[in-house]
């Protein structure tokens, strides 16, 4: 029988650098917290070879003390905790005391420090004596050979260029977290980035393009939200300003990235109504609360952190982010300029070109508000004192689909059946009844798990006010009586499941609620002005008077946007005007 042994302590710290030191841009992470929770302005980051060869960051922290060196290179070493109450409500960056005798144990490793007490700094090179070094305040560490000694793992790493794009992004992450620090990341002997501390609004958003792009800065909205003890604030793209990927999503929470995700369904909830089919929107979170309501000893990597009450949260980013997409107007989209076809990337139309067929409770909705536009007059001039509407008044109509619109901008192109698709849409929204309740004639039992079992006593009355009449038949069984009526002619059993699931897992659902917005979207769809009807001035402009007051008016149920803007000076740019 072979014996049990105790790991050598070099052993050790190799295995806990497995889960610490995934690449170099884990190393990065580790030493840009490590500065930051030191105080530092100014950082200063240096790799070679994208990271494999040397990685060097210098700041002007606090500094590390001269009798400290040795034991800050040594596992569960740590400035930051003493007790297990500081461990409850942890406010820095790094706690663990695993990341510097965990990086040390897979590199050639020189720390180096002044806390500013004496003339001088002190240096340790891995086990060797402590021996002076001239060094300002701060700290410098440098990482060279990362995995020299563990072979297997520099083989799963990337190409040089590939492992510097993650410590770019690693970089970018923290100037988004720390507009107050100063930071400067070179590869190979050039300066690649530099983000100077942000002492305005300018700054803050030069620091935003930077790590975006300028594009993303002209379609965004900044936002900031507080309730009960939570501040969310941060920049959100508009809805025609998506990407096929999720690789533009930043969130912070008291300023610590993660990935989480609780946050990404409360996100993708937010924008179900507005985005089109399967892209991704393009966001930069701030998430500040109680540290105590909060568990970040969850991964080693500090990737992963526990909300106390996870469907507080939830709720509450959901419904910023909601309001903020919900609140956007078209003269808010015309100001931000994001509705040029040079800045946005617009749809191809892919619409019915039958005309209506009336005879539901849509076409009666739609009769009535044919009756309504033949009422509206047409403005008298366009130049009135009261100004032109974002919009502006309508020229023509070109055709059947489009109406052409002048503001004060330029040239406003308008999307009719898109437009009005969303204008019915939301009116149906508001003038539902609500989620009545549809009994089953046989009552049908399913069979579940033991959680999800749970789930139906403990959100009982929010099942009820879903429509769900559900009863607990064993510890694993479920009846089902009653299921919404909108919703009747769906399969109610994986209907139930999936609203049970979504209660286990986020202690909320939004089923029932995309289901039923799905099933007005349609009817919304089918009940909108068709292609090739045609409609008067006095039509067109209480049209567009109607996207300038309607929630979402800028994308159709689908997420296609609904109209787009040329300026005068693009249009001049198209005929060669002025050259």
């Amino acid at each position: 029988m072979v014996r049990i042994k105790q790991l050598t302590a070099k052993l050790a710290n190799q295995i806990a650098a497995g889960e610490v030191v995934e690449r170099p841009s884990s190393v990065v992470k580790e030493l840009l917290e490590n500065s930051l929770d030191a105080s530092s302005t100014q950082i200063d980051v240096q790799v070679e070879a994208g990271g494999t060869r040397l990685i060097k960051i210098r700041d002007n922290g606090l500094g590390i003390k001269k009798q400290d060196l040795v034991l800050a290179l040594s596992r569960h070493a740590t400035s930051k905790i003493e007790t297990i109450s500081d461990l409850e409500a942890v406010s820095t960056l790094g706690f663990r005391g695993e990341a510097l005798a965990s990086i040390a144990s897979v590199s050639h490793l020189i720390l180096t420090s002044n806390d500013g007490e004496g003339k001088t700094g002190w240096s340790i090179v891995e086990d060797e004596e402590i021996a002076p070094a001239a060094h300002p305040r701060g700290t410098t560490v440098e990482v060279r050979d990362l995995f020299f000694n563990t072979p297997a793992r520099r083989k799963f790493l990337r190409t040089e260029r590939t492992e510097y794009q993650r410590i770019d992004e690693i970089v970018r992450k923290v100037s988004l977290s720390h507009p107050a620090v100063h930071i400067t990341l070179h590869h190979d002997g050039k300066m690649t980035r530099r983000y100077r501390a942000s002492n305005s609004t300018e700054d803050e958003q030069r620091r935003l393009a930077s790590a975006f792009g300028t594009s993303f800065v002209e379609n965004a909205l900044y936002f900031e939200e507080e309730n009960h003890g939570m501040h969310l604030s941060g920049w959100v793209s508009l809805p025609t300003y998506s990407r096929s990927q999720a690789d533009q999503q930043f969130f912070f929470v008291n300023s610590r990235m993660i990935r989480d995700k609780l946050i990404t369904h409360a996100v993708k909830q937010a924008y179900s109504d507005v985005l089109f089919h399967a892209r991704q929107p393009v966001f930069a979170l701030f998430l500040d609360l109680d540290p105590k309501t909060l568990d970040v000893n969850v991964h080693p990597t500090k990737h992963e952190v526990r909300f106390r009450d996870s469907r507080n949260v939830h709720d509450f980013i959901f419904r910023a982010i909601h309001k903020v997409l919900a609140d956007v107007r078209p003269e808010d989209v015309v100001e931000l300029g994001a509705v040029s076809p040079l800045t946005s990337t617009p749809i191809q139309s892919n619409f019915s070109m039958e005309g209506y067929r009336g005879g539901s409770r849509v076409g009666e909705q739609v009769q009535h508000y044919a009756e309504f536009l033949r009422s509206v007059p047409e403005p008298i001039s366009t130049n009135e004192d009261s100004g032109i509407p974002p919009l502006g008044y309508a020229v023509a109509q070109l055709h059947g689909i489009y109406i052409l619109a002048q503001n004060e901008r330029g040239l406003v192109i308008v999307d009719m059946h898109a437009a009005h698709e969303r204008i019915t849409y939301e009116r149906l929204k508001v003038s539902d009844d609500g989620l009545k309740t549809q009994p089953l004639l046989v009552p049908m039992t399913i069979a579940v798990s033991a959680a999800e079992s749970d789930a139906v006593d403990n959100f009982a009355a929010e099942l009820g006010n879903f429509g769900f009449d559900l009863t607990r038949a064993s510890e694993e069984s479920l009846i089902i009586r009653a299921i919404p009526a909108l919703l009747s002619r769906g399969n109610a059993e994986q209907l139930v499941r999936d609203v049970l699931a979504d209660l286990v897992e986020f202690g909320s659902t939004s089923r029932i609620q995309a289901e039923r917005d799905e099933i007005l979207s349609t009817m919304a769809c089918h009940g909108s002005i068709r292609a090739n009807r045609k409609l008067s001035v006095a039509e067109m402009n209480a049209l567009l008077r109607d996207m300038e007051e309607t929630e979402r008016s800028g994308q159709c149920n689908h997420g296609r946007p609904t109209f787009c803007e040329l300026t005068v000076g693009e249009l001049d740019g198209l005929f060669l005007r002025g050259r």
